[in-house]
């Protein structure tokens, strides 16, 4: 499963599900771009860095974070994950700054029963606030194809990750409360452990350190602030959203009985 997210003017992120792992044209090294942040040995690295892989047993799951805090970027990677019955399992790859008013883009891959599709989970965070979830059933496509995107619509009152510096977060953790059929369908802990992976990471953005920021700089010679989706992105995720998306905050009326959010109520595309 090839997965990207893309934190510019919009946000979008990228999804080819297919569970055989492909090749990527570049790579980090695990071993070099993230530390544990909890879990302790059930995070391992193999193949010089190229590989890692995430355990979840019935005591704790595990995770790591980028080194690096990124402003504006892309990142990639090559997940694989729980193979067979992944019930109350969440398998994740997102980003996130610090503190009560953090901004924070999600992307979390629900378990379920063998033979039942996973759910693709995503969210994004704003000053503090959630709340926008859009859900999606997998399904084979094309790399580099958008399923959602978040729109930079700050001049009108709505607000956009754009000064908070994040980290890219993975992790996999019990969540059996609310993950498969909302907490119907509990994790099986006889098909423990449970094991995602990751390989063919890549980061491309600008850093903020102690010194300062790279964020002069550009992706494929458009600056990394106006990056965005062309006519056929935009097409693309359309279709996407018509075929497979099981579950948007914008159409759930009875959610927001005061009214949808200000974003829902502007143009999409």
């Amino acid at each position: 499963m090839d997965s990207s997210i893309m934190a510019t003017k919009y946000l979008y992120v990228l999804v080819a599900t297919a569970f055989l792992l492909v090749s990527a044209a570049s790579a980090g090294n695990f071993n070099q771009d993230v530390s544990v942040t909890f879990g302790g040995p059930r995070t391992r690295i193999f193949n010089g860095g190229q590989l890692l892989t995430l355990s979840l047993d019935n005591i704790t799951g595990c995770g790591f974070e980028s080194k690096k805090q990124y402003l504006f970027a892309r990142f990639d990677v090559q997940l694989k994950l729980i193979p067979g019955d992944s019930a109350g399992t969440v398998t994740t790859f997102y980003l996130s700054s610090l503190g009560a008013n953090h901004d924070e883009i999600d992307f979390e891959f629900l378990g379920n029963a063998s033979g039942q599709p996973y759910t693709i989970h995503t969210n994004v965070y704003t000053q503090g606030v959630g709340n926008r979830e859009q859900q999606f059933r997998p399904c084979f496509m094309v790399d580099n194809m958008p399923i959602r995107v978040f729109n930079n619509y700050a001049a009108r009152g709505v607000p956009f990750p754009t000064s908070q510096p994040m980290r890219l977060y993975a992790s996999l953790w019990n969540a059996d409360d609310w993950a498969t059929q909302g907490g119907r369908v509990k994790t099986d802990w006889t098909k423990a452990p449970f094991t995602a992976s990751y390989q063919n990471y890549n980061a491309v953005g600008c850093v903020v350190g102690p010194s300062g920021n790279s964020c002069n700089g550009n992706l494929n010679g458009q600056p990394w602030q106006t990056q965005g989706l062309d006519a056929n992105g935009r097409n693309r995720i359309r279709w996407i959203q018509e075929k497979y998306m099981i579950y948007n905050y914008c159409s759930d009326v009875k959610r927001f009985p005061q009214g949808r959010p200000r974003e829902c109520r502007l143009p999409r595309f």
